[in-house]
């Protein structure tokens, strides 16, 4: 298929002329930069003003303490997790702030999608992100409204896209082309794969397929919309706008979903979950993080609640958080949860094995989403969406700043791939191809020959 990436950097006029000209400048002048020559097109010779940028302040010293920058909860002993605490250490990272300033934004012309009138001479570069380690490798037009999820089932040669705009599209993974439309008559919530199976959520059901047996199924019991999906123990679960996850078990002998439980404790919609280990995290929008142990973790008023799934009781309540918790993830025996209070949270199991923030790391806007992969040398990749229309990507576990990716409009699904690729969706309904790794090799036909998901969290295959 036909690559477009856009890296047009502008290529700024410079001048020999590092300061003010023989004429003198006006005492009120001293120390401000030329924004013609910013623009390239000054032509007062002499200038009054410089013709060079102000050199960057030095930065304030790191404390060299016992710790570093690290913070601990005092009732952890420093153990948060088990071994010396790492996370925030490291360039960016260290003082839990993101410090980290990219060299500019995009011009906002060129990500409008509209003509800059500076063209190769605009000083802001004209390309969606900000990195030495990604690369954009074609756009996919086509949703009307915003891309709510994304799915690479296994064993198909397609991706499937959801949106808002009630239609899930299906994109060739050879030539990038949209291969068909399912028009489904309401608006997606969400959709996830695992195995042969694509499950997608819609208001007040989940809509299932089998791409390798064609087998449809229409799963009712949820009441509004189903904002998010996981599977975990041959269980399929979906958060509800009403607070509840339902569960359903699959049966082999009848190859459906048979309903199994209904987990309630969510005052609010239920927006995010995810499975690692033995247990399954949830976020709300009622501020609360929920654990339910050996499978579910939910979320309730500015607490983190633990219950056992066998009992449905509340095993552990933890607090911390002060806004919508918006995403979760795990990695390693990390817990990751981000939320509108402008914070990505690290919780860590102590040695009694409950859950404490062990490192917070602080965003200047709201987190939405989060979602990670292995870099080319396995290391791991946290991407962050943000409510400013970016995804800041940070190295784990000291939150080092390796780049950004701009939007149109906010980013609510992004989705790994194999061999370093990932795909993101914004407001707009506009879909992008990236690739990690910066290789031109890299294109979606790896996605026909490698089937291995990437994933920060193990999950159960179906039978």
């Amino acid at each position: 298929m036909d690559i477009e990436t856009d890296g047009r950097y502008g290529n700024k006029r410079m001048h020999n002329r590092l300061g003010p000209g023989s004429g003198g400048a006006p005492s009120s002048t001293n120390g401000k930069v030329c924004n013609y020559w910013r623009a390239g097109r000054c032509n007062r010779f002499p200038c009054p003003f410089l013709h060079s940028e102000l050199p960057e302040a030095a930065p304030p010293k790191r404390p060299t303490g016992p710790g570093g920058n690290v913070w601990r909860n005092p009732n952890t002993g420093g153990r948060g997790g088990g071994g010396h605490n790492r996370w925030g250490k490291g360039p960016g990272g260290g003082s839990g702030i993101a410090s980290h300033k990219p060299p500019d934004r995009p011009c906002k012309y060129f990500l409008a999608g509209t003509d800059c009138s500076y063209g190769e001479r605009c000083r802001y570069p004209h390309s969606y992100c900000i990195s030495d380690s990604i690369t954009m490798l074609t756009p996919l037009m086509g949703h009307e409204k915003g891309v709510t999820g994304i799915a690479l089932p296994a064993g198909s040669d397609k991706l499937y896209s959801g949106s808002k705009d009630g239609t899930i599209r299906m994109w060739d993974c050879q030539t990038g082309q949209c291969a068909g439309v399912i028009t489904m008559g309401r608006e997606v919530g969400c959709m996830i794969s695992e195995g042969p199976w694509l499950f997608v959520g819609i208001p007040d059901a989940v809509k299932v397929w089998n791409m390798q047996t064609a087998a449809e199924m229409n799963l009712t019991g949820p009441t509004g919309q189903v904002y998010a999906l996981a599977v975990a123990s041959e269980l399929l679960f979906a958060a509800a706008q009403d607070g509840r996850i339902l569960a359903w078990r699959f049966s082999a002998a009848t190859n459906c979903f048979e309903p199994a439980a209904s987990l309630d404790g969510h005052k609010l919609a239920v927006v995010s979950l995810i499975v690692g280990g033995m247990r399954l995290y949830s976020a709300s929008m009622d501020k609360t993080i929920r654990v339910c142990k050996t499978c579910i973790m939910l979320t309730d008023l500015l607490t983190l609640l633990v219950w056992d799934l066998a009992t449905l009781q509340c095993i552990q309540t933890l607090s911390d958080h002060t806004d919508v918790v918006m995403s979760v993830l795990c990695w390693d025996q990390f817990l990751l949860s981000c939320s509108l209070d402008k914070t990505i949270k690290v919780w860590a199991a102590t040695e009694s094995g409950n859950l404490e923030v062990t490192y917070t790391h602080k965003e200047e806007q709201g987190a939405l989403a989060l979602s990670g992969m292995p870099d080319a040398q396995s290391k791991p990749v946290l991407l962050c969406s943000l409510n400013d229309n970016t995804v800041h990507l940070y190295d784990l576990p000291s939150f080092s700043d390796r780049g950004r990716i701009f939007s149109k409009q906010e980013i609510r699904a992004i989705q790994m791939g194999p061999g370093g690729l990932f795909f993101t969706g914004d407001g707009t309904g506009e879909l992008k191809h990236w690739d990690q790794q910066v290789s031109s090799d890299h294109c979606l036909e790896v996605l026909t020959t490698s089937k291995n998901m990437i994933s920060f969290s193990p999950v159960t295959s179906f039978g």
